[in-house]
């Protein structure tokens, strides 16, 4: 049988979607088995693991065990994957920085808050123009925390029959009390435009009212992310439901560099014309500059180089900045 100890270890790491000890804390108990003579349970116990392990292999590079995966109506209105992505990874304002890991200290320590009456922030607005980290910064807070990711399938969501959308979105909200996770919402003015606008029909107004009213009543432990490019275009009343708003904007000189050297750390080279790199960088997204980088990048692999010359990583960079 199994000890105390791995029967809480298992649990924890069921809890915390960490599939490697969950596989090795299984293994540990295969083990104590046949060795106390129970050959039989043994065996079983290491079908189901390799069974488990061939899963594993099926996820993405760092994931985890699937132990959560969206089921019935949720499968098609819920992709889930498990990010190992960190903060530490993302290259943000200062601003950005210290709002996010008060997010993650405070989410950690929502127990010892909750003991004082207080609640750890878990709605969060992400804005900014596209391709600068908001829906990134979801993945890294799910890595952080070790929760799964559940990202929010509009196609799938918004129908053309009434009362369906906002059924969906009460079944999503319903998900976050069973299942702990980070749910996100991107493209999020898809189903929180204003109201008033001129060209809303009734049912959006429904949707976003539900919307409204589940997130004002949501007291679960997931994380509720929302993220959008088009800041203008939300309702008012949106803005209060959230715990925090989180602003994102193009990279300043000091990112620019900090994302290129991490991009190309492995293509180092030791003089870089700094200058006039940043100057054809500047205005671009992080998601333009990675792609630049990438194409500097896979041109000196292809040429049998182990730098990457600078002069192609001008041009690619001014190439994307013709093409935005």
């Amino acid at each position: 049988m199994a000890t105390a100890e791995q029967i809480k270890a298992l649990l924890r790491s069921y809890s915390d979607a960490d599939g490697e000890r969950f596989v090795s804390v299984a293994m540990q108990i295969a083990a104590h088995a046949a060795r106390t003579g129970k050959g039989r349970l043994a065996s079983e116990l290491k079908e189901l693991i390799q069974d488990i392990r061939g899963r594993q292999t099926s996820v993405k590079m760092g994931g985890a065990v699937p132990i959560v995966r969206p089921s019935g109506e949720l499968a098609s209105v819920l992709s889930a994957s498990y990010p190992s992505t960190r903060l530490s990874e993302m290259v943000l304002a200062a601003e950005q920085t210290d709002a996010l890991q008060q997010v993650v200290l405070e989410y950690r320590q929502k127990t010892k808050l909750s003991e004082f009456g207080l609640c750890s922030r878990r709605k969060l607005l992400l804005i900014g123009p596209p391709g600068c980290g908001k829906t990134m910064t979801s993945h890294a807070l799910a890595g952080e925390l070790k929760l799964p990711h559940f990202a929010v399938q509009l196609h799938s969501l918004i129908t053309k029959f009434m009362g369906e959308t906002a059924a969906k979105l009460h079944t999503i909200f319903e998900a976050m009390q069973e299942t702990r996770g980070v749910y996100l919402f991107d493209e999020f003015d898809a189903i929180g435009s204003e109201r008033a606008a001129g060209n809303d029909v009734g049912e959006i107004r429904r949707v976003l009212n539900s919307f409204l009213q589940f997130l004002e009543q949501d007291e679960s432990d997931s994380l509720v992310i929302a993220a959008t490019n088009c800041v203008g275009m939300l309702d008012e009343a949106l803005f209060r439901r959230f715990d925090d708003i989180v602003r994102y904007g193009r990279p300043d000189e000091a990112a620019v560099r900090k994302l290129i050297q991490n991009r190309l750390a492995s293509f180092a080279a030791h003089r870089m014309p700094w200058k006039k790199i940043i100057a054809a960088a500047i205005d671009l997204s992080h998601a333009e500059i990675c792609r630049a980088c990438d194409d500097a990048a896979k041109d000196s692999v292809l040429k049998d180089k182990c730098t990457v010359a600078p002069a192609k990583l001008v041009y690619s960079l001014e190439a994307r900045k013709r093409d935005s």
